[in-house]
């Protein structure tokens, strides 16, 4: 099998604003500002991509700031600069039909109903670019727009902490042996997502807030 092309961008999606701090939808801001963080690569406001942008040697790491249904505008922007194939993005982001903290590494494939993937793959044209998903299990008694732009509960914490941490490890897996070593470790049969519907779970769904969800 041919290894998947390496990693140069790593692109985690969210929204700016300290209201949407810690939220389920900023997973992928807070797996990568823990990637950041180990690597000592310190963020920087970069207009011109509508980011925060850092880097570590030719490794890029982005977090649009365009908000959530939007970032495919950001991760375009630094894939046209760096002049960045699509199969050199990983995108890093929540989604509702996997268990909370579970993970889920792939080399292309549909947004699933997230729709910042749906912006980058629209931007970019093509969905053939891969993505690590972070599992923020499915609204139970909200609507998936209250679920995904709350934060984790308290008891929620401590495991969602850890999986954090498991996900950052993912992603500096990804970049530095590969994306098909980060597959077989991570993309364990105790990962596949959680697709039983619970009580007063509702189907995701894309919301009207285009700016946010």
């Amino acid at each position: 099998m041919k290894e998947p092309t390496a990693i140069r961008l790593i692109a985690g999606l969210g929204n700016p604003g300290r209201e949407y701090e810690q939220t389920r939808h900023n997973a992928g801001f807070m797996i990568l500002d823990r990637v950041a963080a180990r690597l000592g690569a310190p963020w920087s406001a970069e207009k011109r991509f509508d980011g925060q942008l850092a880097r570590s040697g030719s490794l890029l790491l982005l977090k649009p700031q365009t908000f959530m249904n939007l970032s495919g505008v950001s991760v375009a922007a630094v894939c046209r600069f760096f002049r960045l194939e699509p199969a050199e993005v990983l995108v890093v982001c929540d989604d509702v039909t996997l268990a909370l903290g579970r993970l889920r590494i792939r080399l292309s494939g549909s947004a699933g109903g997230q729709n910042g993937l749906k912006s980058v793959i629209g931007c970019l044209g093509t969905q053939d670019f891969p993505r690590l998903r972070f599992g923020v299990g499915a609204p139970q008694f909200a609507t998936l727009s209250d679920h995904v732009l709350g934060k984790f509960l308290p008891e929620e914490k401590p495991a969602v902490d850890k999986s954090l941490e498991n996900a950052a490890d993912a992603v500096m897996m990804s970049a530095l042996r590969g994306l098909q070593a980060a597959m077989n470790h991570f993309n364990l049969s105790e990962n596949k997502p959680n697709l039983t519907p619970q009580k007063g779970t509702k189907p995701p769904f894309d919301s009207g807030n285009e700016a946010q969800v």
